[in-house]
Formats: C-alpha cells, sequence, structure tokens
C-alpha cells in the first residue's frame, strides 16, 4: 500500500496537474475539454479557484503527485453560492490505490468547513465511466439525473451524470 498524503495545492503543482489530466483529455471522455491547458493555464486555474475561497487539494503516492481535486462555482448566479462541483483525477496507474477517496473525503470535509451545503459531481460519458459513478455512490452521492447527448467527443454524442450530495449540517 503506498503511503499517501494530501495537502494544499501549490504553484508548483501545476505541471503535475496538467501531465495527469492531459490524458484525461486527449484520450478520455470523463471531461469534454478538447486540447490540454498548458502548465501555465492551469497554474492561472488553480490560482483563480484558490483565490476565490475554493479547495484544491492533491495527492501524492510515495512522495509523487498521483491526483489532485477541487470544488468550484456550480452555477455562477448567486442563490447557488452554497453549491459547489467537485473534480477529482488519479493519475493513470494510480487508481485503486485509495488516493481518490483520500482526496474526495478531504476535499468534502474542506467544503464543509468553508459553509458549502450542497456538493455536485458531473461525470462525463457514462458508458465509460462506471467506475466513476460507483466510486461517487460509494463516498454517498446519489444520481440525480443524465443530460443524454449534450457533448461531443471523439466523433459520437456523450451524456453527463450528475450525482449530489449534502455537505454538513442539512
Amino acid at each position: 500500500m503506498p503511503k499517501i498524503l494530501i495537502r494544499p495545492v501549490t504553484p508548483d503543482d501545476a505541471g503535475a496537474i496538467a501531465a495527469i489530466y492531459a490524458p484525461a483529455v486527449t484520450a478520455g471522455t470523463a471531461t469534454f475539454e478538447l486540447e490540454p491547458p498548458s502548465i501555465a493555464e492551469m497554474a492561472r486555474r488553480i490560482g483563480d479557484l484558490q483565490a476565490a475561497g475554493f479547495p484544491y487539494l492533491v495527492g501524492e503516492c510515495d512522495g509523487t503527485i498521483a491526483g489532485y481535486a477541487y470544488a468550484s462555482t456550480f452555477r455562477a448566479r448567486p442563490a447557488y453560492r452554497f453549491t459547489v462541483e467537485n473534480s477529482i483525477y488519479i493519475a493513470q496507474g494510480q487508481q485503486r490505490s485509495g488516493l481518490g477517496r483520500a482526496l474526495l473525503t478531504q476535499l468534502i470535509d474542506a467544503c464543509a468547513a468553508r459553509g458549502f451545503r450542497q456538493m455536485i459531481a458531473v461525470i462525463g460519458d457514462s458508458s465509460q465511466q462506471a467506475a466513476s459513478i460507483a466510486f461517487h455512490a460509494q463516498m454517498g452521492f446519489r444520481t440525480i439525473g443524465t443530460l443524454d447527448a449534450v457533448g461531443f467527443k471523439f466523433g459520437r454524442w456523450l451524456d453527463s451524470v450528475y450525482m449530489q450530495r449534502a455537505l454538513g449540517e442539512t
């Protein structure tokens, strides 16, 4: 079992995060992004989320960054200010190591501590993301709906599964 450390992101982590995310963009359907962001763009995104007060965590396995998780705005309108969307990515070959569970557990706790009340997971392409859907269900999320054929990537239409979980005291 690898030694897992979860910690807040630093600006120096942008390169490792971009490297983890790139295969999800170029070969996967979990994200509907079509071009991997540069390290500079990833650093900008990290800074924007931190400046807005959202938690952003990295997970190290045996001293190497192997995953990350963050919360972001679910919707821009003010009434949604207590609801966040979560994102979590684990490096290839590190899935099922316990890192995802450790990251999401700490992200949930960090969001609750900041006063957020609901967390939404938007999971792209249910036909390829059964493990992510099952993982979120194990973490207390429930499926609240599917948006059919809302993304087009790799020559096919993809759905998005929405899952939700309460944070803190309801």
